[in-house]
């Protein structure tokens, strides 16, 4: 791990094992954290943000270090793919996607902590000559916990510690216990290019132990996490006790709504890229696919054709398209709901087994699995599986389709599908939704905002608005009065002497 600017064990010494998802071997040797690393790392964080330099460094200064560690992202892409799919379990494509998006992403972060100096803003309409100059100023937050999922080890790690670290705070950065391997090569990285000892700490181990120690700890100032909703209730719950800032990205059960006059091309393979990339670990992914009544049948039979031709296997293989799931526990929670949904009467069009063919039995596979007759109300259809799951649902006309995409207590992605794009833009106006595609899906940019609506989370990442999350905004006041006779408000609490007058 990596606490105050050194490498260290667990105080403990206790360490464990991290496994490949594709053959059930070890990969790695991780520390396993408690208590007191927790204290340790976020002692080393508070000291480094109220007597370090980083947060008094100027924001060319922080940009200078954070576009290095950057640069060296850059060049060790191949590397940082190769360890990420053994980690993750993602196919090597996505995996070096990910190794390139990082590098970018970071180098974009590094740009933008050019603006975070602490310069006074005027505020033009309170500016006024004689009387004062009013001004607001962007801070940072202080010590921000990080709490991150298995899902996109690498990325999550950067679109973490990138805005933390431009706008000036220190940070402890806690990975999923199943993906560590990429958080803490980052570590490496981050001391190589000479980021100030105690700015940067990442720790390693059970996500209930340190992720209650760090969420509670009086020291913590913001608590920025990842994952699943039912997990971010706890967070946003124990952190009430210090009033910390919270921001949450959660869970989602993306609306793929497809119009009669979609491109059928673009459309069928559009949403198989929404719902099966990457095993389906994707919290935006589009999981219910609403299609019109009319077409709904050849839709549903040429995916169809298309998944069962979908190449399942070893994700260091170029050709491999679906990969395994993270974990053994996750492909059972997966196959769980496989059941669920058959016994709520969803009809299985494909799949819904563990893959075991084709040398993938030590691993933890399930094949491409399509339901159709899915209807709202069923549990497949309001619950995140986080899998290789797809549920098909019919609508008679759009008012439905809305209404129905719009039925979720999650609020992260929807997408449209449309030949006419004045129609989707109307149609994403009514949908309560964070992002919203249109003959897209996944694609993102670190400079356009991305969260959700309703129990999907709070706050935002990347843009402007991802960074000022990280900042504190504080207002400042400056006399130009001058003289006491041009404060005549003190007159309210203070009686003046003749000789004042």
């Amino acid at each position: 791990m990596y606490i105050g600017g050194q490498f260290v064990d667990a105080d403990s010494g206790d360490r464990y094992d991290t496994i490949n998802p594709f053959n059930g071997e070890k990969i790695a040797s991780i520390p396993y954290a408690g208590v007191i690393d927790v204290d340790k790392a976020v002692a080393a964080a508070r000291t480094a943000f109220d007597s370090g330099p980083w947060s008094r460094m100027s924001g060319e200064e922080r940009s200078d270090l954070i576009l290095k560690a950057g640069a060296i992202l850059k060049e060790r892409m191949k590397d940082y793919a190769r360890l990420e799919s053994l980690d993750s379990g993602g196919t090597i494509n996505k995996t070096g996607a990910d190794a390139f998006l990082a590098s970018r992403q970071l180098t974009f972060f590094g740009e933008q902590a050019k603006r975070f100096n602490s310069e006074p803003q005027p505020i033009d309409k309170l500016m006024r000559e004689g009387r004062s100059f009013n001004y607001t100023i962007r801070e940072p937050i202080g010590v921000c916990a990080q709490i991150i999922p298995w899902n996109f080890p690498y990325m999550m790690a950067i679109w973490k510690l990138g805005p933390a670290l431009a706008t000036g705070n220190t940070v402890v950065l806690k990975p999923a216990s199943d993906t560590p391997v990429m958080a803490l090569e980052l570590a490496k990285v981050f001391d190589e290019v000479g980021i100030p000892p105690g700015v940067v700490n990442i720790i390693s181990g059970p996500g209930g132990v340190i992720g209650e120690a760090l969420t509670t700890h009086p020291d913590i100032d913001k608590v920025a996490f990842t994952g699943s909703t039912e997990v971010g209730r706890e967070i946003m719950s124990k952190a009430a006790g210090t009033l910390k800032k919270v921001t949450l990205e959660c869970g989602g059960k993306g609306a793929n709504i497809v119009l009669e006059d979609a491109d059928l091309d673009i459309a069928v393979d559009g949403s198989i890229w929404a719902s099966f990339y990457h095993q389906g670990q994707v919290c935006e992914s589009g999981t219910r696919l609403m299609l019109d009544a009319k077409g709904h049948d050849k839709f549903v039979k040429e995916m169809l054709e298309k998944l069962e031709a979908m190449k399942i296997g070893d994700p260091l293989d170029p050709s491999t398209q679906l990969g395994p799931v993270v974990s053994e526990g996750q492909m059972n929670s997966v196959l769980r709901y496989i059941e669920i949904g058959k016994k709520e009467g969803a009809v299985l069009a494909c799949g819904g087994q563990q893959e075991t063919g084709k040398g993938l039995e030590k691993g933890w596979f399930i094949q491409p699995t399509l339901f159709t007759g899915v209807t709202n109300n069923m549990r497949i259809a309001r619950e995140e599986i986080f899998g290789p799951v797809l549920g098909v649902m019919k609508y008679n006309n759009v008012e439905e389709a809305i209404e129905m995409a719009n039925d979720s207590i999650f609020g992260l992605s929807a997408g449209i599908w449309s030949s006419d794009i004045g129609k989707a833009k109307d149609i994403a106006s009514r949908l309560r939704s964070g992002t919203i595609w249109i003959n897209e899906w996944h694609i993102l940019s670190e400079r356009a905002p991305f969260g959700g609506y309703k129990q999907s989370g709070i706050g935002r990442e990347f843009g402007d608005v991802g960074l000022n999350e990280y900042t504190e905004l504080k207002a400042l006041y400056v006399d130009d009065a001058k003289t006491r006779d041009n404060k005549p408000w003190y007159d309210m609490v203070v009686s003046r002497s003749k000789s004042d007058n």
